[in-house]
Protein backbone atom coordinates (compact mmCIF):
# COMPACT_ATOMS: atom_id res chain seq x y z
CA UNK A 1 0.00 0.00 0.00
CA UNK A 2 1.11 3.43 -1.22
CA UNK A 3 1.69 5.35 2.00
CA UNK A 4 2.52 8.88 2.54
CA UNK A 5 5.12 10.31 5.44
CA UNK A 6 3.52 12.50 8.01
CA UNK A 7 6.43 13.64 9.44
CA UNK A 8 7.66 15.11 6.08
CA UNK A 9 6.61 18.33 5.24
CA UNK A 10 5.08 19.44 2.76
CA UNK A 11 5.75 22.46 1.20
CA UNK A 12 2.87 23.32 -0.98
CA UNK A 13 0.40 23.38 2.17
CA UNK A 14 -2.57 25.73 1.71
CA UNK A 15 -2.07 25.81 -2.42
CA UNK A 16 -5.33 23.51 -2.98
CA UNK A 17 -7.20 26.32 -1.32
CA UNK A 18 -8.18 27.68 -4.83
CA UNK A 19 -8.48 24.61 -6.41
CA UNK A 20 -11.75 25.84 -7.74
CA UNK A 21 -10.55 28.37 -9.55
CA UNK A 22 -9.17 25.88 -11.86
CA UNK A 23 -6.12 28.05 -12.85
CA UNK A 24 -3.81 26.46 -15.31
CA UNK A 25 -1.11 28.05 -13.92
CA UNK A 26 -1.55 26.90 -10.29
CA UNK A 27 0.79 25.50 -8.18
CA UNK A 28 1.18 21.32 -8.46
CA UNK A 29 -0.85 20.09 -5.41
CA UNK A 30 -0.94 16.55 -4.53
CA UNK A 31 -3.85 14.42 -6.14
CA UNK A 32 -5.75 14.09 -2.90
CA UNK A 33 -5.85 17.99 -2.90
CA UNK A 34 -8.63 18.50 -5.61
CA UNK A 35 -11.20 20.28 -3.48
CA UNK A 36 -10.75 23.44 -1.86
CA UNK A 37 -11.74 22.35 1.68
CA UNK A 38 -9.15 19.91 1.46
CA UNK A 39 -5.50 20.65 3.00
CA UNK A 40 -1.53 19.29 3.03
CA UNK A 41 -1.29 16.81 5.77
CA UNK A 42 1.10 18.50 7.79
CA UNK A 43 -0.50 22.43 7.60
CA UNK A 44 -2.00 21.80 11.13
CA UNK A 45 -0.02 18.62 12.67
CA UNK A 46 0.45 20.78 15.43
CA UNK A 47 -3.05 20.71 16.49
CA UNK A 48 -3.70 19.57 20.19
CA UNK A 49 -6.03 16.85 19.69
CA UNK A 50 -3.65 15.50 16.82
CA UNK A 51 -0.49 15.46 18.43
CA UNK A 52 -2.45 13.66 21.02
CA UNK A 53 -3.95 10.85 18.36
CA UNK A 54 -0.35 10.16 17.41
CA UNK A 55 0.96 10.02 20.65
CA UNK A 56 -1.51 7.88 22.82
CA UNK A 57 -3.85 6.10 19.82
CA UNK A 58 -1.59 5.00 16.72
CA UNK A 59 1.43 3.15 16.34
CA UNK A 60 4.60 4.35 16.17
CA UNK A 61 5.14 3.83 12.85
CA UNK A 62 2.24 5.11 11.82
CA UNK A 63 2.02 6.44 8.57
CA UNK A 64 -1.12 8.42 6.45
CA UNK A 65 -2.49 6.02 3.90
CA UNK A 66 -2.40 7.19 0.15
CA UNK A 67 -5.33 4.72 -0.70
CA UNK A 68 -7.32 6.33 2.48
CA UNK A 69 -6.60 9.46 1.60
CA UNK A 70 -8.27 8.67 -2.22
CA UNK A 71 -11.12 7.43 -0.74
CA UNK A 72 -11.99 10.05 1.66
CA UNK A 73 -11.75 12.77 -1.15
CA UNK A 74 -13.89 10.69 -3.27
CA UNK A 75 -16.83 10.00 -0.54
CA UNK A 76 -16.54 14.15 -0.62
CA UNK A 77 -18.64 13.62 -4.07
CA UNK A 78 -21.07 10.40 -2.76
CA UNK A 79 -24.46 11.98 -0.93
CA UNK A 80 -26.92 8.92 -0.89
CA UNK A 81 -27.62 7.68 -4.21
CA UNK A 82 -30.64 5.60 -3.00
CA UNK A 83 -32.40 8.54 -0.49
CA UNK A 84 -31.10 11.13 -3.33
CA UNK A 85 -33.11 9.36 -5.80
CA UNK A 86 -36.27 9.41 -4.10
CA UNK A 87 -35.74 13.18 -3.46
CA UNK A 88 -35.16 13.50 -6.95
CA UNK A 89 -38.84 12.38 -7.67
CA UNK A 90 -39.78 14.03 -4.91
CA UNK A 91 -40.83 11.02 -2.59
CA UNK A 92 -40.74 11.60 1.04
CA UNK A 93 -40.18 8.07 2.49
CA UNK A 94 -40.37 8.17 6.12
CA UNK A 95 -44.05 7.90 6.60
CA UNK A 96 -44.61 5.01 3.64
CA UNK A 97 -41.34 3.13 4.76
CA UNK A 98 -43.29 3.05 8.12
CA UNK A 99 -46.52 1.70 6.75
CA UNK A 100 -45.19 -0.52 4.76
CA UNK A 101 -42.47 -2.60 6.59
CA UNK A 102 -44.60 -1.89 10.08
CA UNK A 103 -47.87 -3.16 8.98
CA UNK A 104 -46.03 -6.34 7.02
CA UNK A 105 -46.25 -6.18 3.12
CA UNK A 106 -47.03 -9.68 2.85
CA UNK A 107 -50.38 -8.58 4.67
CA UNK A 108 -53.66 -7.97 2.69
CA UNK A 109 -52.98 -4.35 3.53
CA UNK A 110 -49.79 -3.93 0.99
CA UNK A 111 -52.61 -4.45 -1.58
CA UNK A 112 -53.93 -0.81 -0.90
CA UNK A 113 -49.84 0.42 -1.20
CA UNK A 114 -49.02 3.14 -3.32
CA UNK A 115 -48.19 0.98 -6.36
CA UNK A 116 -45.73 3.76 -7.82
CA UNK A 117 -43.55 3.35 -4.89
CA UNK A 118 -43.45 -0.31 -4.44
CA UNK A 119 -42.21 -0.23 -8.35
CA UNK A 120 -39.92 2.17 -7.29
CA UNK A 121 -36.32 0.81 -7.37
CA UNK A 122 -34.55 3.43 -4.80
CA UNK A 123 -37.94 2.80 -2.38
CA UNK A 124 -37.23 -1.66 -2.63
CA UNK A 125 -33.82 -0.94 -2.00
CA UNK A 126 -35.27 1.30 1.15
CA UNK A 127 -37.10 -1.47 2.50
CA UNK A 128 -34.79 -4.27 1.82
CA UNK A 129 -32.61 -2.59 3.91
CA UNK A 130 -34.58 -1.53 6.66
CA UNK A 131 -36.95 -4.51 6.61
CA UNK A 132 -34.42 -6.65 8.63
CA UNK A 133 -30.74 -6.62 10.18
CA UNK A 134 -28.10 -7.35 7.82
CA UNK A 135 -26.12 -10.74 8.44
CA UNK A 136 -23.48 -9.20 10.12
CA UNK A 137 -25.25 -7.32 13.13
CA UNK A 138 -24.90 -8.98 16.49
CA UNK A 139 -27.49 -7.78 18.65
CA UNK A 140 -25.50 -8.97 22.37
CA UNK A 141 -22.63 -7.75 20.90
CA UNK A 142 -24.93 -4.18 20.14
CA UNK A 143 -26.24 -4.42 24.03
CA UNK A 144 -23.21 -4.78 25.30
CA UNK A 145 -22.11 -1.51 23.67
CA UNK A 146 -25.34 0.09 24.30
CA UNK A 147 -25.11 -0.78 28.19
CA UNK A 148 -21.89 0.92 28.21
CA UNK A 149 -22.86 3.87 25.67
CA UNK A 150 -25.64 5.07 28.51
CA UNK A 151 -24.02 4.24 31.63
CA UNK A 152 -23.09 7.51 33.16
CA UNK A 153 -26.21 9.45 31.62
CA UNK A 154 -24.38 13.23 32.78
CA UNK A 155 -21.34 12.13 31.27
CA UNK A 156 -22.66 11.31 27.80
CA UNK A 157 -24.78 14.97 27.27
CA UNK A 158 -21.39 16.53 28.74
CA UNK A 159 -19.21 14.61 25.53
CA UNK A 160 -22.17 14.94 23.16
CA UNK A 161 -22.34 18.85 23.59
CA UNK A 162 -18.82 19.51 24.59
CA UNK A 163 -16.82 17.43 22.45
CA UNK A 164 -18.33 15.71 19.71
CA UNK A 165 -20.06 18.90 18.41
CA UNK A 166 -17.79 21.23 19.22
CA UNK A 167 -15.20 19.56 18.02
CA UNK A 168 -17.19 19.19 15.01
CA UNK A 169 -17.82 23.15 14.88
CA UNK A 170 -14.03 23.54 14.22
CA UNK A 171 -14.55 22.16 10.51
CA UNK A 172 -15.89 24.51 8.04
CA UNK A 173 -17.08 21.56 5.87
CA UNK A 174 -19.10 20.19 8.87
CA UNK A 175 -20.75 23.56 10.14
CA UNK A 176 -21.59 25.14 7.09
CA UNK A 177 -24.56 22.84 6.57
CA UNK A 178 -25.33 23.58 9.87
CA UNK A 179 -24.68 27.57 9.38
CA UNK A 180 -27.35 27.60 6.26
CA UNK A 181 -30.14 25.24 7.42
CA UNK A 182 -29.75 27.98 10.69
CA UNK A 183 -31.64 25.45 12.83
CA UNK A 184 -28.39 25.40 15.27
CA UNK A 185 -28.08 29.38 15.54
CA UNK A 186 -31.43 30.08 16.45
CA UNK A 187 -32.64 27.04 17.76
CA UNK A 188 -29.99 25.31 19.79
CA UNK A 189 -31.66 23.19 22.56
CA UNK A 190 -33.87 21.84 20.12
CA UNK A 191 -31.42 20.88 17.75
CA UNK A 192 -29.19 19.71 21.23
CA UNK A 193 -31.85 17.57 23.09
CA UNK A 194 -32.93 16.14 19.53
CA UNK A 195 -29.42 15.13 18.63
CA UNK A 196 -29.39 13.58 22.58
CA UNK A 197 -32.94 11.37 22.06
CA UNK A 198 -31.29 10.14 18.71
CA UNK A 199 -28.27 9.04 20.31
CA UNK A 200 -30.28 7.90 23.83
CA UNK A 201 -32.92 5.51 21.00
CA UNK A 202 -29.72 4.10 19.29
CA UNK A 203 -28.39 2.96 22.72
CA UNK A 204 -31.91 1.95 24.02
CA UNK A 205 -31.48 -1.32 25.43
CA UNK A 206 -33.56 -3.82 27.32
CA UNK A 207 -33.79 -3.18 31.56
CA UNK A 208 -30.48 -5.14 32.67
CA UNK A 209 -32.97 -5.95 35.90
CA UNK A 210 -36.45 -6.66 36.14
CA UNK A 211 -36.79 -4.43 39.36
CA UNK A 212 -35.71 -1.51 36.34
CA UNK A 213 -38.48 -2.62 34.07
CA UNK A 214 -40.09 0.70 34.80
CA UNK A 215 -37.62 2.77 35.85
CA UNK A 216 -37.23 6.22 33.95
CA UNK A 217 -39.68 4.88 30.92
CA UNK A 218 -43.43 4.88 30.85
CA UNK A 219 -43.47 2.57 27.32
CA UNK A 220 -43.22 -0.74 26.87
CA UNK A 221 -39.65 -1.97 27.60
CA UNK A 222 -37.47 -3.10 23.90
CA UNK A 223 -36.61 -6.32 23.57
CA UNK A 224 -33.84 -5.77 21.38
CA UNK A 225 -31.13 -3.56 20.88
CA UNK A 226 -32.04 -1.32 17.36
CA UNK A 227 -34.66 -3.58 16.59
CA UNK A 228 -37.17 -3.11 13.43
CA UNK A 229 -39.76 -0.83 14.70
CA UNK A 230 -37.90 0.56 17.32
CA UNK A 231 -37.14 4.17 18.31
CA UNK A 232 -33.95 3.87 17.13
CA UNK A 233 -34.82 2.26 13.92
CA UNK A 234 -37.35 5.36 13.26
CA UNK A 235 -35.21 8.08 13.95
CA UNK A 236 -32.58 6.38 11.38
CA UNK A 237 -34.94 6.54 8.66
CA UNK A 238 -36.30 9.95 10.06
CA UNK A 239 -32.55 11.66 10.11
CA UNK A 240 -31.90 10.19 6.95
CA UNK A 241 -34.70 11.88 4.93
CA UNK A 242 -33.26 14.90 6.50
CA UNK A 243 -30.17 14.98 5.79
CA UNK A 244 -31.55 14.17 1.86
CA UNK A 245 -34.07 17.11 1.88
CA UNK A 246 -31.13 19.35 3.00
CA UNK A 247 -28.43 18.02 0.88
CA UNK A 248 -30.69 18.80 -2.13
CA UNK A 249 -31.48 22.58 -0.64
CA UNK A 250 -28.20 23.19 -0.11
CA UNK A 251 -27.08 21.86 -4.17
CA UNK A 252 -29.86 24.18 -5.08
CA UNK A 253 -28.68 27.21 -3.06
CA UNK A 254 -31.40 27.20 -0.72
CA UNK A 255 -29.78 27.60 2.01
CA UNK A 256 -29.16 31.33 3.03
CA UNK A 257 -29.79 31.13 7.20
CA UNK A 258 -25.98 32.12 6.85
CA UNK A 259 -26.18 35.75 4.82
CA UNK A 260 -24.56 37.90 7.38
CA UNK A 261 -23.12 35.38 9.77
CA UNK A 262 -20.47 34.10 7.30
CA UNK A 263 -19.17 36.07 4.34
CA UNK A 264 -19.72 35.04 1.12
CA UNK A 265 -16.44 34.64 0.34
CA UNK A 266 -15.87 32.42 3.03
CA UNK A 267 -18.43 30.49 1.95
CA UNK A 268 -17.15 30.01 -1.15
CA UNK A 269 -20.47 29.83 -3.28
CA UNK A 270 -21.27 29.52 -7.31
CA UNK A 271 -21.75 32.88 -8.73
CA UNK A 272 -25.48 31.98 -8.78
CA UNK A 273 -25.47 31.14 -5.30
CA UNK A 274 -25.49 27.60 -5.06
CA UNK A 275 -23.63 25.06 -3.19
CA UNK A 276 -19.61 24.64 -4.54
CA UNK A 277 -19.25 20.88 -4.73
CA UNK A 278 -15.88 21.77 -6.30
CA UNK A 279 -14.48 23.11 -2.99
CA UNK A 280 -16.69 21.42 -0.81
CA UNK A 281 -18.16 18.28 -2.37
CA UNK A 282 -21.52 17.52 -2.25
CA UNK A 283 -23.17 18.37 1.03
CA UNK A 284 -23.60 15.64 4.20
CA UNK A 285 -21.50 13.44 2.03
CA UNK A 286 -20.43 9.99 2.61
CA UNK A 287 -16.57 11.24 3.91
CA UNK A 288 -18.36 14.01 6.18
CA UNK A 289 -20.63 11.35 7.81
CA UNK A 290 -18.00 8.32 8.64
CA UNK A 291 -16.49 12.02 10.84
CA UNK A 292 -19.87 12.58 12.55
CA UNK A 293 -20.53 8.66 12.71
CA UNK A 294 -16.76 8.99 14.84
CA UNK A 295 -18.24 11.77 16.56
CA UNK A 296 -20.56 10.19 18.61
CA UNK A 297 -19.04 6.55 18.57
CA UNK A 298 -15.42 6.94 18.85
CA UNK A 299 -15.14 10.41 20.92
CA UNK A 300 -17.57 9.76 22.54
CA UNK A 301 -16.16 6.53 24.29
CA UNK A 302 -12.85 8.20 23.82
CA UNK A 303 -14.44 10.75 26.55
CA UNK A 304 -15.94 8.36 28.34
CA UNK A 305 -12.80 6.45 29.33
CA UNK A 306 -10.45 9.76 30.12
CA UNK A 307 -13.35 10.54 32.78
CA UNK A 308 -12.84 7.66 34.62
CA UNK A 309 -15.07 4.91 32.87
CA UNK A 310 -13.78 1.39 32.76
CA UNK A 311 -14.71 0.24 29.21
CA UNK A 312 -13.55 -3.13 28.51
CA UNK A 313 -12.69 -3.95 24.81
CA UNK A 314 -15.47 -6.06 24.04
CA UNK A 315 -17.65 -2.98 25.33
CA UNK A 316 -15.24 -0.79 22.86
CA UNK A 317 -16.17 -3.00 20.35
CA UNK A 318 -20.04 -3.12 21.38
CA UNK A 319 -20.33 0.42 20.99
CA UNK A 320 -18.56 0.78 17.08
CA UNK A 321 -20.91 -2.14 16.33
CA UNK A 322 -23.91 -0.27 17.29
CA UNK A 323 -23.50 2.64 15.74
CA UNK A 324 -22.03 0.97 12.69
CA UNK A 325 -25.88 -0.29 12.33
CA UNK A 326 -27.28 3.09 12.66
CA UNK A 327 -24.67 4.89 10.40
CA UNK A 328 -25.65 2.11 7.48
CA UNK A 329 -29.13 2.95 8.08
CA UNK A 330 -28.51 6.32 7.43
CA UNK A 331 -27.16 5.86 4.50
CA UNK A 332 -23.63 5.24 5.04
CA UNK A 333 -21.59 2.55 2.71
CA UNK A 334 -20.68 -0.18 4.98
CA UNK A 335 -17.56 -0.78 2.83
CA UNK A 336 -16.10 2.95 4.01
CA UNK A 337 -16.13 2.28 7.59
CA UNK A 338 -13.20 1.53 9.79
CA UNK A 339 -13.08 -1.75 10.81
CA UNK A 340 -11.83 -1.62 14.12
CA UNK A 341 -11.27 0.84 17.13
CA UNK A 342 -7.55 0.84 15.67
CA UNK A 343 -8.77 1.53 12.25
CA UNK A 344 -11.34 4.49 13.55
CA UNK A 345 -8.37 5.95 15.20
CA UNK A 346 -5.83 5.91 11.91
CA UNK A 347 -9.26 7.35 9.72
CA UNK A 348 -10.36 10.04 12.46
CA UNK A 349 -6.88 11.41 12.15
CA UNK A 350 -5.89 11.25 8.54
CA UNK A 351 -9.15 13.21 8.19
CA UNK A 352 -8.14 15.85 10.50
CA UNK A 353 -5.20 16.04 9.23
CA UNK A 354 -6.67 17.32 5.12
CA UNK A 355 -9.51 19.42 6.79
CA UNK A 356 -9.31 23.45 6.28
CA UNK A 357 -9.70 24.61 9.02
CA UNK A 358 -11.98 27.98 9.96
CA UNK A 359 -12.99 28.89 13.25
CA UNK A 360 -14.77 31.58 12.18
CA UNK A 361 -17.30 29.28 10.34
CA UNK A 362 -17.98 27.64 13.91
CA UNK A 363 -17.62 30.38 16.09
CA UNK A 364 -21.73 30.95 15.91
CA UNK A 365 -22.14 27.20 16.70
CA UNK A 366 -20.57 27.56 19.31
CA UNK A 367 -21.87 30.35 20.77
CA UNK A 368 -25.15 29.27 20.34
CA UNK A 369 -24.74 26.18 21.86
CA UNK A 370 -22.31 27.61 24.90
CA UNK A 371 -25.08 30.17 25.77
CA UNK A 372 -27.50 27.60 26.47
CA UNK A 373 -27.40 27.19 30.04
CA UNK A 374 -27.64 31.45 30.84
CA UNK A 375 -30.99 31.38 28.01
CA UNK A 376 -32.74 28.46 30.39
CA UNK A 377 -32.01 29.98 33.95
CA UNK A 378 -31.37 33.46 32.90
CA UNK A 379 -28.63 35.68 32.09
CA UNK A 380 -27.70 36.95 35.79
CA UNK A 381 -27.83 33.43 36.88
CA UNK A 382 -25.08 32.10 38.84
CA UNK A 383 -25.58 28.53 38.27
CA UNK A 384 -26.20 29.00 34.28
CA UNK A 385 -22.43 30.96 34.22
CA UNK A 386 -21.03 28.28 36.06
CA UNK A 387 -22.29 25.53 34.04
CA UNK A 388 -21.30 27.31 30.91
CA UNK A 389 -17.60 27.45 32.51
CA UNK A 390 -18.25 23.44 32.86
CA UNK A 391 -18.95 22.77 29.47
CA UNK A 392 -16.30 25.05 28.30
CA UNK A 393 -13.82 23.78 30.46
CA UNK A 394 -14.62 19.71 29.49
CA UNK A 395 -14.01 20.90 26.01
CA UNK A 396 -10.76 22.38 26.39
CA UNK A 397 -9.14 19.92 28.55
CA UNK A 398 -10.66 16.78 26.01
CA UNK A 399 -10.46 18.56 23.10
CA UNK A 400 -7.79 21.53 23.31
CA UNK A 401 -7.37 24.80 24.23
CA UNK A 402 -5.89 25.42 20.52
CA UNK A 403 -9.61 24.29 19.61
CA UNK A 404 -11.41 26.34 22.65
CA UNK A 405 -9.74 29.52 21.75
CA UNK A 406 -10.83 29.14 17.92
CA UNK A 407 -14.44 29.08 18.78
CA UNK A 408 -14.02 31.54 21.21
CA UNK A 409 -14.70 29.45 24.48
CA UNK A 410 -13.93 30.94 27.61
CA UNK A 411 -11.23 29.73 29.98
CA UNK A 412 -11.62 28.92 33.76
CA UNK A 413 -9.39 28.54 36.76
CA UNK A 414 -11.83 25.25 37.50
CA UNK A 415 -11.12 23.72 34.04
CA UNK A 416 -9.33 20.42 35.91
CA UNK A 417 -11.55 20.41 38.13
CA UNK A 418 -13.41 18.52 35.62
CA UNK A 419 -11.02 15.79 35.92
CA UNK A 420 -11.91 15.46 39.54
CA UNK A 421 -14.64 12.78 37.98
CA UNK A 422 -12.06 9.96 36.95
CA UNK A 423 -11.30 8.92 40.39
CA UNK A 424 -14.87 8.32 40.92
CA UNK A 425 -15.83 6.84 37.38
CA UNK A 426 -12.93 4.56 38.19
CA UNK A 427 -13.89 3.61 41.55
CA UNK A 428 -17.43 3.01 40.51
CA UNK A 429 -16.78 1.21 37.84
CA UNK A 430 -14.49 -1.07 39.33
CA UNK A 431 -16.89 -1.19 42.61
CA UNK A 432 -19.95 -2.81 39.76
CA UNK A 433 -17.27 -4.70 38.66
CA UNK A 434 -16.83 -6.89 41.63
CA UNK A 435 -20.33 -6.40 43.46
CA UNK A 436 -23.48 -7.45 42.23
CA UNK A 437 -25.74 -5.07 44.50
CA UNK A 438 -23.71 -1.89 43.72
CA UNK A 439 -24.44 -2.76 39.81
CA UNK A 440 -27.93 -3.06 40.97
CA UNK A 441 -27.85 0.34 42.64
CA UNK A 442 -25.89 2.06 39.77
CA UNK A 443 -28.09 0.93 37.06
CA UNK A 444 -30.95 1.94 39.32
CA UNK A 445 -29.47 5.32 39.39
CA UNK A 446 -28.81 6.14 36.38
CA UNK A 447 -32.28 4.84 35.21
CA UNK A 448 -33.99 7.59 37.12
CA UNK A 449 -30.84 10.41 36.47
CA UNK A 450 -31.80 9.77 32.75
CA UNK A 451 -35.37 10.42 33.04
CA UNK A 452 -34.24 13.42 35.41
CA UNK A 453 -32.15 14.41 32.01
CA UNK A 454 -34.84 14.24 29.42
CA UNK A 455 -37.38 17.39 30.84
CA UNK A 456 -36.81 18.74 27.22
CA UNK A 457 -37.80 15.64 25.87
CA UNK A 458 -40.68 14.39 27.76
CA UNK A 459 -42.31 17.84 27.74
CA UNK A 460 -41.90 18.49 23.63
CA UNK A 461 -41.41 14.50 21.93
CA UNK A 462 -44.34 11.65 22.87
CA UNK A 463 -41.81 8.89 22.81
CA UNK A 464 -40.19 10.28 26.00
CA UNK A 465 -43.89 11.76 27.51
Amino acid sequence: MDSINITKKNTKANAASSCEDNNPHQAHVESYQRHGRTTAIDDHSDLQVLKRIKRYLLPKDFVISQDLLQEMVAGYEIGDPVADALAADGIRFVKPLHQFIISDSSSSNSSNFDANLTNNPAFNALTEQFSSHPAWYDPKLAQTGAVAYRRYPLMLIWLLRNVALMAGYSIPALSLPLIQTGALMHDALPRLMRTYAYILAVSEHPPLHKSNMSAGTQHQPIEEVLAIGSEGWRQSIKVRQIHTLVRQNLLKGKGNAAKGVISSADQHHNPDGSWNKAYWGIPINQTDMIATHLQFSLLIMRGLRLLGARISTEEAEGILHLWNLASYWMGVDLERLPKDEAACWEWLYTYLSIQQLDFKMGQPLAKALHDLPRQLMGEDNRRGRFVEMVNASVTRTLVGDDIGDGLDLPKSKIRFGVLSSVPILFALDTARQHNQTVAEKLEAFRAKRQDNMNWWLKKNDDYYK
